[in-house]
């Protein structure tokens, strides 16, 4: 008997394997499908050697798979109103912990403990709950920061420990009836409800109790006949003072007094509120009134339940800049008469479709919103016009000063509102940044954005005094001017240089001093402290060593010496403070490493370390951090900077191959620098691929203006040479990228760069997603189109002036496709309309060129809604196309796996 041959066993085994395995896909594809991987056909149409996308990693790691993984990656701190003490909340894998933190002290302290107060809340509410899962809402400081008040959900019809039987009201039973009539309409509801992706509101089924924990004593109560306060209406503009609420009816503005408001929010409707009509010349296009999408519309019907007159309902005003006195406040009013329409249909409606119409200028049209800045004296209700026709059809902007821990505060309530709206209205109520009502800085700029005044306007009389006057010959970028002693000083920033920095004005506007100079960008002013005559500023690319996109911040006296760095460190850092500034919560990350958060005084020394993000369960699901990288631009001279996105079960000996994620700019560069675990590009790079984000010369403020300006003129084409070519050059060194298999995926800019790159060059770019893409900027908006390319502007015989704009657009490049070009749009974007998606469309099919199409029903210019979908299906077309295989199916497993198969019923009593 012969000796078996170890070759030929090895190959049975392997053969039985073979086909074990193929046994095993043919059982979970079922009947008439394919199971991921395979394709369905056996190869790629282009001959694409097949390899099988990993769905099983990168459902794993899909955003809502990675919320359950990493919680808070920042402190988010509330400072008390008496003290620079904070509270704030934190949740990692262990549950949500609440801490008190004393600067002066150095102190950081637990709020309360957890597991007492879980002991509390379950003895006062009879249902069970742990130190882990704390059911708070809202929690806010109340009382003189004494107290906290707070909120938590229970059944309807739950039996709380002796709560007093509370009679219903005529206000109830009519809440109740209405309640009903909405469970009617839900279904209705729903099927809107595509229109933003948000399924249902607040559950009809559950109660909200309240409660007040006392920080000394550390007891806990149960508010029961409290009455919360009403949460304020869209409608609603409230002055500084509270004393007066300012709205608009029809076109026309009005206003209330506290009183009168108070009333209002009590019972809507009721005929007996005061109100004061302060404008008769609002119409049409030429309005007080904030322009509402129908969704926010419908909103603010259910919120006022039908509060209308002859002049109709209460709606939210155009932005109103409030006097910090509260004695005057100040609008811009825009005249869009003469301004074109363009159209959304709402195509989910029921049971017609809706039309849409909004003024919407178009780059190089003679007609654009004419500008004029409205104030009015609260008591005397006088208003003073503005307008100083500085420049041809200028843009007037009223000076705002920083927002106060309060202004956050509501900022937050309003998000925390707005969660689960399907149109949320951010509503905004600043104050100018003068802090007397008799003076109002603004500026005016030209169209073409090359020419910018700051100005202050007499309050009282409307006559404009300027004081700076700023040209260049490519766009200027803004930033907000701060002032020193109430206007005795300014603070102004410029590109004068080539590089954004600060600079000190006297109240005339001579110039006293540059404050801040070399070869870096200041970004924000942070604050002006008066006393010190200190500017506290963020910028980015002065430390040596370092990605110059990182974020510090800085110190430095008004005369321009003293220079401090706060924030020392290699990492990016995001930054809060209370109103007296005098310390930080520096938040900060790489994109590589998790982030922390520290305490810091206004000289820059550390007082606290706060908290370290938990990352624990993240490392356990095998994540791993991208990498950072450097490489030169096309010219061989330019630093781009840039991040690599690997599989999580990379192996180097493979060629893998590489997606380009983009966006243009030029007012920002989206390549990731702070640690980001829900980035899209995780999950896209666990299927299989090599995913690499990279600037481009042209695509970022934060380097110096030649820069951020390279791409002027030429706004189609001219970040493309150097995607190209960053992976080209980092190919050379790294191995495992096979640029024979190179796709490129980009939103809005990035949809429109990646429908250029597959059309200039075809022989590189195989694969292409472009989705919202500004593919013709001629129907786009005109204000980015003629900043950023360029509009040229010429005097007429008439003296009159007419305005000039001509760019390249990506549909005269159709005929160069050879690629797979995926293209996407909202029906209902009404910022890049769908139309640029069909102009496009349109001249591949003239060029008979192949492509793919996918329009989202009910989406606006965001993907949020529908974002798991998204990701999925982006996943789909590279896994076809770069590695020839993918899942035909017509269900998403990866997304369906998550759901249940039949959802659980709510309860109810």
């Amino acid at each position: 008997m012969r000796a078996a041959n170890p070759k030929r066993i090895t190959r049975l085994v392997y053969a039985c394997m073979v086909a074990a395995s193929l046994l095993v896909v043919r059982a979970w594809a079922g009947p008439g499908g394919t199971s991921p991987g395979t394709g369905g056909d056996g190869g790629s149409a282009d001959g694409t050697a097949r390899m099988t996308p990993n769905y099983a990693l990168e459902e794993r790691f899909l955003p809502d798979a990675v919320n359950k993984l990493v919680f808070d990656l920042a402190v988010t701190p509330h400072w008390f109103t008496a003290s620079d003490r904070f509270w704030y909340s934190y949740q990692t894998t262990e549950g949500t912990r609440y801490y008190v933190v004393d600067p002066v002290k150095r102190s950081k302290n637990p709020l309360w403990d957890n597991a007492k107060v879980a002991a509390e809340l379950s003895r006062l509410t009879n249902f069970p709950y742990d130190a882990q899962h704390l059911p708070i809402k809202r929690l806010k400081l109340v009382d003189k920061d004494a107290k906290m008040r707070f909120e938590v959900e229970i059944r309807k019809n739950a039996v709380v420990p002796n709560e007093p039987k509370k009679e219903k009201s005529q206000e109830d039973v009519e809440e109740q009836g209405k309640e009903k009539e909405g469970e009617m309409k839900q279904g209705e509801q729903q099927s809107q409800g595509a229109t933003a992706g948000v399924a249902g509101e607040k559950p009809e089924d559950t109660r909200t109790i309240y409660f007040e924990y006392d920080i000394a004593t550390g007891k806990l109560a149960r508010l029961d006949n409290y009455e919360a306060p009403k949460r304020k209406p869209m409608w609603a503009s409230v002055s500084p003072d509270e004393k007066t609420v300012v709205f608009a009816r029809g076109y026309n503005l009005y206003e209330m007094d506290a009183e009168n408001y108070a009333k209002a929010l009590k019972k809507p409707g009721d005929t007996s509120v005061v109100e004061t009509q302060l404008t008769t010349d609002g119409v049409e296009k030429y309005s007080y009134a904030r322009v509402l999408l129908p969704e926010q519309e419908e909103q603010l019907k259910k919120q006022d339940k039908g509060d209308t007159n002859k002049t109709g309902q209460r709606t939210p005003a155009v932005t109103i800049h409030w006097a910090k006195d509260s004695k005057k406040f100040a609008l811009e009013r825009n005249d869009d008469r003469k301004v074109g329409d363009y159209w959304v249909i709402h195509s989910l409606t029921n049971p017609r479709p809706v039309l849409e119409s909004r003024s919407y200028p178009l780059p190089g049209e003679s007609n654009v919103p004419i500008d004029e800045i409205n104030i009015f004296d609260v008591a005397s209700k006088q208003r003073v016009v503005v307008q100083p026709k500085s420049f041809a059809d200028e843009t007037l902007t009223i000076e705002d000063a920083a927002q106060t821990e309060r202004d956050r505060e509501e900022q937050r309530d309003e998000q925390e509102e707005n969660r689960l709206n399907p149109a949320p209205l951010n509503r905004q109520n600043p104050k100018w940044v003068a802090d007397t009502s008799d003076k109002l800085y603004f500026t005016s700029r030209s169209r073409d954005f090359r020419q910018v005044q700051v100005d202050v306007a007499d309050s009282t009389t409307g006559k404009v005094q300027k004081l700076i006057d700023e040209r260049s010959n490519v766009w200027m970028t803004q930033k907000p001017v701060r002032l020193v002693e109430n206007g005795k000083e300014m603070v102004w920033w410029s590109e004068r240089d080539g590089w954004g920095h600060f600079y000190l004005y006297d109240g005339t506007g001579k110039l006293k001093n540059q404050i801040t100079s070399g070869e870096y960008v200041t970004d924000q002013p942070v604050s002006v402290d008066d006393k010190t005559r200190a500017l506290y500023f963020t910028a980015n690319g002065r430390e040596t060593g370092e990605d110059p996109y990182y974020t510090h911040l800085y110190r430095v006296g008004l005369d321009g010496n003293g220079l401090k760095l706060l924030t020392p460190g290699n990492f990016t850092h995001a930054l809060s403070w209370p109103d007296s500034g005098r310390y930080f919560v520096d938040s900060y990350s790489r994109v590589d490493t998790a982030p922390k958060s520290v305490l810091l005084d206004g000289q820059g020394l550390a007082l606290n370390e706060l908290e370290t993000t938990d990352v624990s369960q993240l490392a356990a699901a095998g994540f791993k951090y991208p990498e950072t990288f450097k490489v030169k631009a096309d010219d061989g001279v330019t630093d781009l900077y840039g991040v690599i996105y690997k599989p999580f079960d990379f192996d180097a000996s493979r060629k893998y191959p590489v997606i380009e994620f983009v966006y243009p700019g030029p007012q920002v560069e989206q390549v990731t620098k702070a640690f980001s675990p829900k980035s899209p590009n995780v999950p896209l790079a666990q299927l299989g691929f090599i995913v690499v984000e990279v600037g481009n010369r042209g695509g970022s403020p934060q380097r110096d203006k030649w820069y951020d300006s390279y791409g002027y003129g030429n706004l189609r084409d001219y970040g493309l040479p150097d995607k190209k070519v960053a992976l080209e050059r980092l190919a050379a060194t790294h191995t495992y990228m096979d640029l024979s298999r190179v796709g490129m995926w980009g939103h809005s800019g990035g949809g429109f760069m990646t429908a250029a790159a597959m059309l200039q060059y075809p022989d590189f770019y195989r694969a292409g997603w472009s989705e919202s893409g500004n593919q013709d900027n001629n129907v786009y908006n005109n204000t980015w189109s003629e900043k950023y390319h360029g509009v040229r502007e010429e005097t007429q015989k008439d003296g009159t002036e007419k305005f000039f704009y001509e760019i390249d657009k990506n549909s005269e490049l159709a005929k160069n496709l050879k690629g797979h070009l995926m293209l996407t749009t909202g029906d209902m974007d009404d910022n890049v309309s769908m139309v640029n998606t069909m102009r496009l469309a349109d001249t591949l099919i003239k060029a008979n060129k192949r492509f793919e199409m996918l329009v989202f029903p009910g989406m606006r210019h965001s993907y949020m809604p529908i974002n798991s979908y998204v990701i999925a299906a982006r996943g789909d077309f590279f896994s076809k196309w770069l590695l020839g295989s993918s899942d035909t199916g017509a269900d998403i497993l990866e997304l369906q796996r998550a759901k249940q198969a039949t959802p659980s019923k709510k309860f109810k009593e």
